[in-house]
């Protein structure tokens, strides 16, 4: 069997703060990383409190569809020239692997009797139709991974069930009101690189949700989505046409954890804004626009890591990253990037750096490859 394509790396959406040097950027989704499925099988094992996943010999299941790897629970049809989902999977299949196929549609019948299916991969397929009652039997799915396909919307009904969905690399150009309304228990959403404009996401196109985690990178956005979950903890919008950060976008995200707005058009950011991020621990704004420090970072008081690197910043203040007393800073930085701007390195003051934890977690100079 070959390895499986990376689609699991981010399995489970868990917000932290870094605590490494501000140029790894741990937590981000590696969509080029291959990976054994055995780490999804030992997260199953894991959040199912103790549930077994032995191998057996493949004769032993009954019902294994042909060409397909069967073992207790798992069926893997993946990289089979399958023009359609296969017929005979056994009811008890809690993964189904069926990526790197050349499925087109998804038909009404396709899962029929899979009411055990925890996890379905359809990653690298051809998919541009799903039936809109095609889910309905999968009440207890909770991972469902549709990138890499040709879907031009999110699919309709939905499990209830579902924690994590992937739809990473379609041709998604609306999300329309009350797409993930029943979708009460959904903790990430990755749907990035999609044709995406901000006029796209519908007023209500994610009513109902709580998530931890969203991705939107990648796309079209000109601008923060102001009708985003509002308990959201990260937030991915790296490689969009964002020009602009306003208070009005971000005033509604007040625990966010981690921003992510690197490789976007970012020349102004205003004054007071990131006093509405309060718990922020992490700020992506390199490769953009900015001709300053955004004000406010000395105010904040748990930011650790801020990505500055590749903008247009000539000089860095004394008080731009720390305040005047330590009364407000609660956590010392780990990581400030900031090379590759045109700073006079040599006329910035020693002490605009009090406030972080270790000398090596400043970057300053030109980028090297």
């Amino acid at each position: 069997m070959l390895p499986v394509v990376a689609v699991f790396a981010l399995l489970v959406c868990i917000t932290r703060s870094s605590t490494g040097l501000p140029f790894e950027q741990k937590g981000f989704w590696d969509f080029g990383k291959e990976f054994d499925v055995q780490d999804l099988l030992m997260m199953m094992k894991d959040e199912e409190d103790g549930s077994a996943f032995g191998e057996v010999d493949p004769q032993e299941q009954p019902g294994c569809p042909f060409g397909c790897q069967c073992s207790l629970r798992v069926v893997q049809c993946s990289d089979q020239n399958l023009y359609e989902i296969p017929r005979d999977i056994p009811h008890d299949t809690r993964l189904l692997d069926l990526q790197g196929n050349k499925i087109t549609e998804i038909r009404e019948n396709d899962f029929k009797g899979l009411y055990q299916l925890y996890a379905l991969v359809l990653v690298n397929n051809m998919i541009s139709r799903v039936h809109p009652r095609a889910f309905l039997p999968l009440g207890r799915m909770q991972k469902l991974y549709l990138s890499h396909n040709h879907l031009p919307a999110v699919p309709r009904n939905l499990p209830a069930s579902l924690v994590e969905l992937r739809i990473h690399d379609n041709r998604i150009k609306k999300v329309a009101a009350g797409t993930f309304s029943a979708l009460g228990t959904m903790n990430c959403i990755e749907m990035g690189r999609n044709p995406l404009q901000n006029s796209g996401l519908e007023p209500g196109a994610f009513t109902g949700l709580k998530l931890n985690f969203l991705r939107i990178s990648e796309a079209k956005l000109t601008g923060i989505p102001r009708d985003l979950p509002e308990n959201l903890r990260e937030l991915h919008l790296d490689q969009n046409q964002i020009q602009a950060i306003e208070l009005v976008d971000v005033s509604q995200y007040r625990d966010l954890f981690r921003l992510g707005l690197s490789h976007n058009r970012i020349r102004h950011i205003e004054h007071g804004s990131l006093a509405y991020v309060p718990n922020l621990r992490e700020l992506h704004l390199d490769n953009n626009r900015l001709n300053k420090v955004p004000s406010g970072l000395a105010q904040m008081k748990y930011v650790q890591v801020v990505y500055l690197h590749s903008n247009n910043i000539s000089e860095v203040g004394v008080n731009d990253f720390c305040p005047t007393g330590f009364g407000m800073k609660k956590t010392f930085y780990n990581g400030i990037s900031l090379f590759d701007n045109p700073i006079s390195y040599w006329e910035v003051q020693p002490a605009t750096f009090r406030c972080v934890a270790d000398r090596n977690a400043v970057h300053f100079g030109n980028h090297k490859k």
